[in-house]
């Protein structure tokens, strides 16, 4: 019996990256694992399909549920919902890990990129939030995380738009707790201290492997929280070293992609060339 035995989780963005991995270790725990993304076919340019994340599951003998989904469409997200509500009976755990990345200043940010990751980050995961709440209410009870940072202040210089966007998925997980805690709704937002190797960075150029650690970091935070091992309030965003400092990992140093690496921090609330420019 796994931890998450049973459980009906949704994880969005789930064909690669972050995602892959969280959906191979709920998988791995026993859990229905729906994996909801854009990507169905193989794209040279972007490795990664949800086909490929389910067939690695059943291979483990997991089980998984592919849907194509851009978070952005409301009727494809309610559509999506609708058919976990009538295929697995419900929704208990929602993770919303589509995210769109975009890094630059105000003067050279376009309305469409501005409303890219709106629309994937803050927009998406309040309208994932929003269809899936029902089906916890009625379940009594549910979690949702929201790969999001704490709001901090000194740290939108040359990303204004982005920090807009995440910082907007950490409100929605406060907004659930506020609202539904009472009705056994838990809610968080976790983010990373060091950059963590995904599409993302690789694709952007975010620094090279001896700078990032590994997915499996947050992955260990979310079974952390999703548990209950972790004491965390509900509504909090919190980071994923502290999540795992507070069930006692303090050495991380098996994270790192370059094993005898150590990635440097880029917290928010620290001062690092990646976040302050």
């Amino acid at each position: 019996m796994g931890e998450l035995q049973d459980k009906v989780v949704v994880v969005t963005g789930a064909s690669r990256g972050i995602g892959r991995a969280l959906a191979l270790r709920f998988a791995d725990e026993g859990a229905h694992v729906v994996l909801a993304a854009k990507t169905m076919d193989p794209n040279p340019q972007l490795p990664g399909t949800l086909g490929e994340v389910q067939e690695a599951i059943r291979a483990r003998g997991g089980k998984a549920y592919a849907h194509a989904v851009d978070v952005r469409d409301d009727s494809a997200i309610h559509d999506l919902f609708a058919k976990v509500e009538s295929e697995l009976g419900g929704t208990d755990i929602l993770i919303n890990n589509a995210g769109a990345l975009y890094w630059a200043p105000i003067a050279a940010t376009p309305a469409k990129r501005f409303d890219l990751v709106m629309g994937v980050n803050a927009r998406g995961s309040f309208l994932c939030a929003h269809h899936a709440l029902p089906q916890m209410l009625k379940r009594g009870g549910g979690h949702v995380i929201n790969m999001a940072p704490p709001i901090t202040a000194e740290c939108t210089k040359n990303r204004t738009a982005y920090m807009i966007s995440k910082f907007g998925m950490a409100l929605v997980v406060e907004g659930l707790a506020a609202e539904h805690g009472h009705d056994g709704i838990k809610a968080h937002a976790l983010w990373p201290v060091t950059m963590v190797e995904s599409q993302a960075v690789i694709g952007n150029h975010l620094g090279d492997p001896t700078m990032w650690r590994k997915p499996e970091i947050i992955v260990d935070a979310a079974m952390a929280l999703l548990t209950g091992k972790a004491s965390v309030a509900n509504g909090s965003a919190v980071y994923d070293e502290d999540v795992l400092a507070s069930i006692g990992v303090t050495d991380f140093s098996s994270y790192a992609c370059v094993p005898g690496t150590t990635p440097p921090r880029a917290r928010l609330d620290e001062s690092s060339s990646y976040w302050r420019q």
